[in-house]
């Protein structure tokens, strides 16, 4: 989806891939769109790990888990941003466009 907005997508499927893609593409990293709930390490631990290669890194979590549950991975806390699952092609792309604008200062 995201490479037919127009987006460059570097895609992982462990949390370890996708570090080790910060690691590698730290400077062209401007998004990371990872699910809450992962087997390695949870979506708010990844985003903390990567943002020591990414500095300005941006995160929009994703789940298909109740808003309950993704309230204990204090991922609703205020400022971080959320897309449930199942999103469409739009939904995406304008929580996408949110993040990137309201984060670009």
């Amino acid at each position: 989806m995201l490479e037919r907005l127009g987006y460059r997508v570097l895609a992982a499927n462990t949390a370890a891939a996708a570090m080790a893609l910060a690691e590698k593409n730290a400077r062209s990293i401007d998004l990371l769109i990872t699910d809450v709930v992962m087997p390695e390490m949870n979506g708010r631990e990844l985003a903390g790990r990567l943002e020591a290669f990414c500095p300005n890194l941006r995160v929009l979590f994703m789940s298909g888990y109740t808003a309950n549950v993704i309230a204990r991975h204090g991922v609703l806390d205020k400022g971080l941003f959320f897309i449930q699952k199942p999103f469409s092609r739009e939904q995406l792309a304008a929580n996408v466009r949110l993040v990137l604008d309201r984060n670009s200062s």
